[in-house]
């Protein structure tokens, strides 16, 4: 996938007619971007339609309309949008409850080094984690991190094809598994070549 440009964008007052429609269609193409791994881990697999999303959400809350500062925010964007090679998700540790999470958060320290995905046939995919910045201290870990599975040739020939597709955690605080959907499966397969 290529990054995004000015040209890929809207301006403020485009936007602004069109977001309730934008809106909605991303909304839904984000449903079979979502892999639920127990209850409290989230992957939401980004491409460049919830990136465009994010950007342009940002350019209206900020009205940001200057040609340097819309460069600015692709240059933060960008980078979460999968180059064909890979997939690029967000992953979310999420609690409801403000103590629960603050606690959880504490036991959950290389939760994302825990993290994997596997095609049927494959070894694990481990991924490479949070390229922009540090997302944990000595006493916790971050609820969002931003995560990279790099994949072979082989194993993105194998997605194509739809093999069968696991996400999983294996941390001393948290362990669970979900196979994915026929629909989410799909749905990442566009984001590799």
């Amino acid at each position: 996938m290529s990054p995004l440009t000015r040209t890929d964008l809207l301006s403020l007052e485009q936007y602004a007619e069109q977001r309730n429609e934008f809106r909605a269609r991303v909304m839904e193409h984000k449903k079979s971007r979502r892999v639920a791994i127990g209850e409290h881990a989230t992957l939401y697999f980004e491409d460049a339609l919830t990136m465009q999303y994010q950007v342009q959400e940002m350019l209206r809350i900020e009205r940001i309309f200057e040609v340097d500062a819309i460069q600015d925010e692709l240059e933060v964007y960008n980078p979460l949008i999968p180059d064909g090679s890979n997939w690029k998700a967000s992953f979310m540790l999420e609690y409801e409850d403000e103590a629960e999470r603050r606690r959880a958060l504490t036991q959950l320290l290389g939760v994302e080094r825990s993290l994997y995905m596997q095609v049927e046939g494959f070894d694990r995919v481990y991924p490479v984690a949070n390229e922009d910045l540090g997302r944990e201290t000595e006493d916790k870990t971050a609820a969002v991190h931003f995560v990279r599975f790099e994949l072979s040739g082989e194993v993105v020939a194998a997605v194509k094809q739809g093999a069968a597709i696991a996400a999983a955690i294996e941390h001393p605080a948290y362990s669970a598994s979900a196979l994915l959907s026929v629909a989410e499966r799909q749905a990442i397969a566009a984001d590799v070549q």
